[in-house]
């Protein structure tokens, strides 16, 4: 299978070469040719199967010749080593549990993957991999314990100072080795533009050898379409002819962006919402249809502080491409207000604790609809021990840290500090990369 370049229709490449390259001409995202179209009697072969071997088939068909099959579910099963937990609270209500990994969200599934296939692909080449990518709390971490010591793979991680948690911090700032990481004295946008600039940069393309962990990346975006048909399997067989929803916590929008590549290729998915906090520039076009974004404001649900998502430009191609009605995607803006009445409600309800993230997801769905005929699913995406201090001021809980957490607590902090100036970032990454 071949992968186009949104923005330069010309530029077509295998995915190995779309997964080492991250972005094409004119910063343009890739994208796949055609999104294989499953029957009724192929997807329920498929939930039929582990998740291991669920998630192999699917990418298989995405990969193609590029790797073996037996050579794919090896990397798979290295990859996704944790659990996902499908949790049922009432008949038809369900959370899809994301966040088991060994970096407590649900990005570790996407990047993990990405990994897999970046040593592979690489093996045996002599020049470097310089991955340069954004972090707006959770992707820093997923990137930096998958690429952990993998031999000629270099990271540079930048977000913004003072924006993310300190635990999020904690997670991916202490690790050093092949792992840099840079505080920008700006927002998420601000890092992500600075990405981007370096990527169209000249000198920088001609003597590193630049890739990115974003969600711009291909390989994550594939690996993400694997959990939804695992959520549908997990399903209770009575009620999988129901209307399936599912609410998304969207930030970058790569999640939903996987969402709905899995009900193109059939998987019956009734309706997606995306969940945002009150960074609304989706909200806003989809009822308005008037692209304006707006300055990126910090809420209890960090991660999701995006005015400008990566991914928009590939829904809506999914849109174009399918002749879909934007109407048919749901969007939901949810205050830092809300999220908190929520995270409360739901405790009171469920003895069940939910992290800004989560809480996000739970109060679009409950906005938009729980009806008799339908099964509604909210993404979990990140552990609540990650949000420590949110959960004891708002439930007066104390929360056990997981291991993970614990273990770097009290690691320091190996990060830099830029201001959001590419040049500086420029000079930084020539003088440490360049030998």
């Amino acid at each position: 299978m071949k992968f186009y370049n949104i923005n330069y229709h010309k530029e077509k490449k295998t995915f190995s070469q779309a997964l080492q390259q991250g972005l094409g001409i004119n910063q343009g995202l890739f994208f796949p040719e055609y999104i294989p179209k499953l029957n009724n009697k192929t997807i329920e072969n498929i939930l039929n199967l582990n998740f291991i071997d669920k998630s192999s088939y699917i990418l298989s068909l995405f990969l193609e010749k590029e790797m073996e099959l037996n050579i794919l579910n090896k990397k798979i099963k290295k990859g996704f080593n944790f659990p996902l937990i499908f949790n049922i609270f009432d008949k038809n209500l369900a959370c899809l549990e994301l966040f088991h990994g060994p970096t407590l969200a649900f990005k570790d599934f996407g990047v993990r993957f990405m990994a897999q296939m970046l040593k592979f692909f690489n093996k045996g080449k002599k020049n470097k991999i310089i991955i340069l990518t954004a972090t707006s709390g959770d992707t820093g971490a997923a990137v930096a314990h998958a690429f952990y010591n993998i031999k000629n793979i270099e990271i540079v991680i930048l977000y913004p100072y003072k924006k993310i948690s300190i635990l999020q911090e904690k997670l991916f700032c202490t690790l050093g080795n092949n792992i840099k990481t840079i505080a920008i004295k700006g927002n998420f946008d601000d890092c992500q533009k600075l990405i981007k600039k370096s990527f169209n940069d000249q000198e920088l393309k001609q003597t590193l050898n630049l890739n990115s962990a974003n969600s711009i990346n291909i390989s994550r975006l594939l690996a993400q379409i694997c959990y939804y048909f695992e959520a549908f399997s997990q399903i209770p067989l009575d009620q999988r002819k129901k209307k399936i929803i599912i609410s998304v916590p969207s930030g970058n929008f790569g999640n939903l962006t996987a969402g709905l590549i899995a009900k193109v290729m059939g998987l019956p998915i009734h309706k997606f919402i995306a969940a945002t906090n009150i960074n609304d520039t989706i909200p806003r076009y989809l009822n308005l249809k008037h692209w304006e974004p707006k300055k990126t404001i910090s809420t209890l649900s960090n991660a999701m502080d995006v005015s400008i998502p990566n991914n928009w430009p590939r829904i809506k191609k999914i849109f174009q491409t399918n002749n879909w009605n934007l109407n048919l995607l749901e969007s939901k803006s949810i205050t830092d207000l809300e999220t908190t009445q929520t995270t409360i409600n739901v405790f009171n309800k469920y003895k069940y604790i939910l992290e800004p993230h989560t809480a996000v997801s739970f109060c679009a769905l409950k906005k938009y609809i729980l009806e008799k005929n339908t099964f509604n699913i909210f993404l979990g995406t990140a552990h609540p021990a990650k949000f420590k201090e949110y959960i004891y001021n708002t439930l007066h809980k104390k929360i056990m840290l997981p291991k993970i957490l614990t273990n770097c607590i009290k690691k320091e902090n190996l990060s830099y500090k830029l201001p959001n100036n590419f040049l500086v970032l420029k000079n930084f990454l020539i003088k440490n990369y360049i030998i």
